[in-house]
């Protein structure tokens, strides 16, 4: 039977996962009582067993060490938890992928902003009420003929869909939104009532009212950051008054461009002459010949660059309505950009047999990823490859993406996302 210790800060959903199931396993899993996120995770030793300095991580007493979520709950579950058949197992690994692909993007995206951790982005925002519902219907269906996600029984499936929805259910799906998905209601309300999960959670208590995006709470968390950094520049205003002036400039840059900085990582590239709003309006609202003529005309290949993506693991696609979700979590998730960004990605083929690619521009010569790591959640999952403008194989391949047709390995196009 697996023990250890679960590195974690307080009422990380993400640990949530392999607490529940250790309370069903019966397995000795404790919480580093001493851990403190942002000290003890970025300390040599911490760093030496898990280089990547994230959480949860879990440390055995067997010395096995583990990062990622599902991994942790999958080593401290049981046989039972993990599915009693194959197929089973299968099919909970199903909807462990999906509660991280389509629930918790969209989650994070919804919920963020009304706890002050994100800015509020109202488009964001309605795209991601969408991607809870469609998941939320997909749920609901599923659970018309069933108490659980998986077999008669609670399984990680469950557990795991349970835990990235708890953020939705405690602050934003109040009951008109959760009113249509009977089933999903009733599936969690019973999951959260459960011994095991109390144990971990404790008392749930259900959203009344869609929390909002608070701007007073969001400037204030914001501005921890700049008041931290306060000291650093006031410093020298000390030391030499005669330099207050520079001192005092430093200080408003720290006050006013930090927020800028951290929204556009772009903006130190050239603008150039190519207007992407304008290529995106062309796009959306012309047909195919006259929006791609302009494109031809008007791209400026000196300071813009044109890629192609290609998904690196196509063994692990299954459905294809859930790759393309895959594709849009990923756009979410790229949002920075979209200012100076367009893409089309596309699936080919069909379920269990199907393979993902596509065409971006964005502004500048490389990987636009490389810009701040929060753009990086994704890519490393696609090989990027960046074509040469003036190749006819390019031209080729742009237009058939931008028009969203076309095959790829004899594999025919099924279904895609546009990131404009």
């Amino acid at each position: 039977m697996a023990a250890g210790t679960i590195y974690t800060y307080p009422e990380n959903f993400r640990a949530y996962k392999a607490l529940v199931a250790a309370q069903y396993s019966g397995a000795k899993v404790s919480v580093a009582a001493d851990f403190k996120f942002g000290e003890t995770n970025k300390t040599e030793a911490f760093l030496k067993k898990f280089p990547l300095g994230k959480v949860p991580a879990f440390e055995g007493t067997d010395g096995t060490l583990l990062f990622e979520s599902n991994a942790i709950a999958h080593y401290v579950a049981s046989d039972a938890l993990r599915g009693a058949s194959v197929v089973d197992q299968a099919l909970v690994q199903q909807f462990v992928s999906f509660a991280d692909n389509e629930l918790l993007p969209a989650s994070c995206t919804w919920v963020f902003p009304t706890l002050g951790i994100m800015q509020y982005n109202k488009q964001n925002t309605e795209r991601s009420k969408e991607d809870v519902k469609k998941a939320l219907e997909v749920l609901n269906k599923h659970l018309e003929t069933k108490t659980f996600l998986v077999g008669e029984r609670i399984s990680l499936a469950d557990i795991s869909v349970a835990c990235n929805l708890l953020l939705l259910f405690q602050h934003v799906l109040e009951p008109s939104f959760r009113e249509p998905f009977v089933n999903v209601n009733r599936w969690f309300i019973t999951l959260v009532n459960q011994p095991q999960f109390k144990a971990v959670i404790g008392e749930f208590k259900l959203c009344e009212k869609m929390a909002q995006f608070d701007a007073k709470k969001f400037s204030e968390l914001q501005g921890q950051d700049g008041k931290a950094k306060a000291p650093k520049a006031k410093a020298p205003k000390q030391e030499k008054p005669k330099q207050e002036k520079k001192p005092k400039a430093a200080e408003e840059e720290d006050d006013e461009p930090m927020e800028p900085k951290s929204k556009d990582p772009f903006v130190a590239l050239p603008a150039g002459t190519f207007v992407m709003d304008e290529w995106k309006k062309m796009y959306s609202n012309n047909e195919y010949d006259e929006s791609l003529a302009w494109f031809w005309t008007n791209f400026d290949k000196e300071n813009y660059s044109l890629w192609h993506c290609e998904y690196s693991y196509p063994e692990d696609l299954a459905l294809t309505f859930m790759s393309c979700n895959l594709v849009g979590g990923m756009m979410q998730r790229l949002d920075r950009m979209r200012k100076h960004a367009f893409g089309t990605v596309a699936v080919f083929g069909k379920s269990n047999d199907s393979t993902i690619s596509g065409v971006w521009c964005w502004r500048g010569q490389d990987l636009a990823f490389e810009l701040s790591p929060d753009l990086q959640v994704d890519f490393g999952s696609y090989k990027w490859t960046k074509l040469d403008f003036a190749a006819p194989a390019t031209k080729k391949m742009v237009e058939q993406s931008f028009r969203e047709e076309g095959e790829v390995d004899g594999r025919k196009y099924v279904d895609g996302k546009v990131f404009k």
